[in-house]
């Protein structure tokens, strides 16, 4: 017998399958704005980053009979996201070199000093801490964007896990399951993603 949370996501599959504008207006309304923000983090503008969304709405559309639920219904329009992001940021070829916004450096260095961290991947000694940065420039636009700017900088690898997890607000194993990556490594990677943002964000700031 099914889990009464399995009946729910089977009754709504149908209904959006059925052509329910309700449903579809219901599912749009649930995951429009983490869309957008995951979107925000890989394309130039919000222009671009609407364009995309609209897409992904378009690809679902198109895509629902075909889908198997193989994976949550959640996780496969975010992983329609995600591809289509990916496709407009090759694109524009938007990505910021890290000496334009952070001053010169040895682009062979990590960008994390390794002894912050230990043999499990996790910090040995943490970053400084945000209640400790001037609040006004921590949340003003300009440090924002440098947080964008910064995430744009990461190995693809630490980018990808930090915007969906940051950026679009997903749960650690939804996360791992899109990726195709273990748990621990999707921890990792996101711990190494955060700490370079504010190791960049507390040099610009000091």
């Amino acid at each position: 017998m099914a889990a009464p949370g399995t009946r729910i996501i089977e009754s709504e599959l149908e209904a959006l399958r059925a052509g329910d504008e309700a449903a579809f207006r219901a599912l749009i309304q649930r995951y429009h704005g983490p869309i957008l923000r995951l979107a925000m983090a890989y394309v130039r503008d919000r222009e671009a980053a609407e364009d995309v969304v609209q897409e992904t709405w378009l690809a679902v559309l198109r895509g629902l009979h075909g889908f198997e639920g193989r994976s949550s219904l959640k996780t496969w329009i975010f992983g329609i996201a995600i591809n289509l992001a990916r496709a407009r940021r090759r694109k524009e070829s938007r990505i910021l070199p890290f000496t334009l916004l952070f001053g010169r450096g040895d682009s062979k260095r990590p960008t994390v000093d390794p002894s912050r961290f230990g043999a499990d991947g996790m910090w040995s000694r943490g970053p400084q801490s945000w209640s400790q940065l001037p609040e006004g420039r921590v949340l003003g636009a300009e440090t924002l964007d440098l947080v964008k700017a910064a995430i744009a900088t990461l190995p693809p690898a630490q980018r990808e896990v930090i915007v969906m997890r940051d950026v679009a607000g997903m749960e650690a194993a939804e996360v791992a399951e899109l990726v195709g990556i273990s748990a621990e490594n999707q921890r990792v990677r996101l711990h190494r993603a955060r700490a370079a943002v504010r190791k960049l964000l507390e040099d610009y700031l000091r």
